[in-house]
């Protein structure tokens, strides 16, 4: 007793120490060390799950050898920010994620503009004929339906509390907002580039775009995640879906940098003028609502 008591003793002021020091830390080392940790820690999980699936680095990673190396990825994001909340650097409210029914309601309005302008994008393209529906292919809907939206949901959930949550606002403390929604937006877009060069290279500006209006969609939400997840899952369910059901083929009756580079909208004007119309929305929707 007497030596833990000269311990306790001796680790008060050293943990005050600690506490002070990582409060007053540049925000761009605390960004770095948030990253750092994250991956240091799936690291070891990665490689059984590389070894399981036979996945080694330089081979081609096929969508379904994906899920085993994300899920824990994904699942050991928050964790790391539960550690970095636990020395004093915020809160998961902080970051835009409320615990009340109403991001349940704004989960559900972003979700339904997601799918809703992406409908109408291809509904548009269909017109003109610059794609076509596979229509035997619909059978394939129901199995897939549900644990693709699931998978949405944990993908925009996640990526939403890191880089429209913890990054964004960590940020914002020592850069202006737009800056802040810049460089967010921006690391946002090429983390994307660890999985699929060749694909991701075109669809950057796309993505960058995304980002910043996410980062709308969390000040259309006064300040919440809702909104901005919802849409982030609503965009990923809805062309996950299409892709996995093969529901739609391309025309080719004009350049894929209208319809989408490799077939995916980000890379081309389709899912830009998507991407910029819900933008419009967003900056209406606090009228409104």
């Amino acid at each position: 007793m007497f030596f833990a008591s000269i311990f306790i003793t001796l680790s008060e002021p050293s943990a005050d120490i600690l506490l002070a020091f990582v409060k007053n830390v540049p925000v761009l080392f605390v960004v770095m060390a948030y990253f750092i940790v994250w991956i240091l820690l799936w690291l070891p999980i990665a490689v059984v799950s590389a070894m399981i699936i036979n996945w080694r680095p330089g081979k081609t990673l096929q969508p379904e050898q994906k899920i085993p190396l994300l899920i824990p990825l994904y699942l050991l994001a928050p964790l790391v920010l539960w550690g970095m909340n636990w020395l004093g650097l915020g809160s998961f409210s902080d970051y835009g994620l409320v615990s009340n029914f109403s991001i349940i309601n704004s989960l559900v309005l972003g979700v339904s503009l997601g799918v809703l302008g992406l409908t109408v994008v291809f509904a548009c393209q269909l017109y003109f004929g610059w794609c076509k529906i596979q229509q035997s292919n619909f059978q394939r809907l129901p199995p897939i339906l549900l644990p693709t939206f699931l998978i949405a949901l944990l993908v925009g959930g996640i990526e939403e509390l890191i880089f429209r949550g913890f990054l964004f606002t960590e940020l914002q403390q020592d850069y202006p907002v737009w800056i802040a929604a810049v460089i967010s937006s921006l690391i946002f877009a090429l983390l994307h580039l660890v999985w699929e060069q060749h694909e991701t290279l075109p669809q950057l500006p796309g993505l960058w775009l995304m980002g910043m209006v996410l980062v709308l969609a969390r000040f259309a939400d006064r300040g919440n995640l809702g909104i901005a997840w919802g849409l982030h899952a609503g965009w990923v369910w809805a062309i996950a879906t299409l892709d996995t059901a093969e529901l739609i083929t391309y025309t080719n009756q004009v350049s894929d940098w209208c319809t989408g580079k490799n077939n995916k909208p980000l890379a081309g004007l389709a899912g830009i003028v998507c991407v910029l119309g819900t933008g419009v929305i967003l900056w209406l929707l606090p009228q409104y609502f």
